[in-house]
């Protein structure tokens, strides 16, 4: 008897392993994805520019790492003594314009090398509804506390999703034609669109990543995340107390399913084998002088070694 229905996932031409740089964008669903990632030491990159919620925020994004070299300080804005940028969230907000724009070009200068060798790009999209400053008409990625008067909500069609994406599209593959795009719906419910808002919202971005995925053959894909907490984890234990964010039990669940069908052979491996590792790494004793803590820590230091020597090309500097 099945207490459950499983999602089918597809068979993708390609797979992830720890030699090349990925780069994830777009809802803190990438994030949670991201972190396991990094953990397990792959060369990642997570949300350069911050949490981005809606399509067109994660494009634009793209386009600046493209297009730009840098910013500058005619594209920070001031509200309530912080310097900001609409394009970024709100962890790059500083006093002063200088730290402000100094902690988002670190973030943009390495993302943007990232993005012209990147083996795979993961796009997470959380909404369809976005906001729109009223003196420039442009979509925010985050609206910084400025008064929503001075802003003007509305929910993106497919069709502007989709003509968007086929406009830009073929200029990131320009950029680096070994790029795969592997898209995502989050399944974290934006509450604050309503029950049927944010249905209507995720089938938007649903109908314009099938969309998508045709237009690209070969270069687009689908990973059903938002089906397999939809359907195979159809129970609130698996979200968070605010019953809107999945919680870890979830996460882990998602990531081995995305492990078992995007990572290669020699990479679950790697994972195996630097997993109790790691977990030595993250252990915080409460005695750090006795002489049982001073052993363990020159046995971790022996294993760190050799590991290191068996695989050089991991992120080790990230434990």
């Amino acid at each position: 008897m099945k207490l459950s229905t499983e999602v089918t996932i597809p068979q993708y031409p390609f797979r992830v392993d720890h030699r090349v740089p990925l780069l994830l964008m777009g809802s803190c669903f990438t994030e949670n994805i991201g972190r396991v990632m990094d953990r397990s030491l792959f060369p990642i990159t997570i949300n350069p520019f911050g949490t981005t919620y809606n399509p067109l925020s994660v494009m634009s994004s793209l386009e600046a790492l493209i297009q730009k070299e840098r910013y500058g300080e005619a594209e920070l804005e001031q509200h309530n003594g912080l310097w900001f940028s609409f394009d970024h969230y709100t962890g790059f907000s500083a006093p002063h314009r200088e730290a402000c724009l100094d902690g988002i070009n670190k973030e943009f200068i390495h993302a943007k090398k990232v993005l012209g060798e990147a083996q795979l790009l993961v796009i997470t999209w959380g909404t369809a509804w976005v906001y729109r400053y009223n003196k420039t008409g442009e979509v925010v990625s985050n609206c910084h506390k400025i008064p929503a008067s001075r802003f003007t909500r509305t929910r993106l069609t497919t069709k502007e999703i989709i003509q968007s994406y086929e406009a830009f599209l073929p200029e990131l593959f320009r950029h680096n034609p070994d790029l795969k795009i592997l898209l995502t719906v989050s399944p974290v419910r934006h509450w604050k669109e309503g029950a049927h808002g944010n249905q209507l919202s995720k089938a938007t971005l649903l109908l314009a990543t099938e969309a998508l995925e045709r237009q690209f053959p070969g270069q687009v894909f689908y990973f059903p995340s938002y089906e397999i907490v939809m359907d195979e984890l159809r129970d609130y234990r698996f979200y968070a107390g605010d019953m809107l964010h999945t919680n870890p039990v979830a996460t882990q669940y998602i990531w081995e399913r995305f492990r078992d069908a995007l990572i290669s052979d020699e990479s679950q491996k790697i994972i195996k084998e630097v997993e109790p590792l790691v977990k030595l790494m993250e252990h915080r004793p409460q005695d750090t002088e006795g002489e049982a803590h001073q052993l363990t820590l020159h046995r971790t230091k022996e294993k760190l070694d050799l590991m290191k020597k068996k695989y050089p090309f991991l992120t080790w500097e990230r434990i």
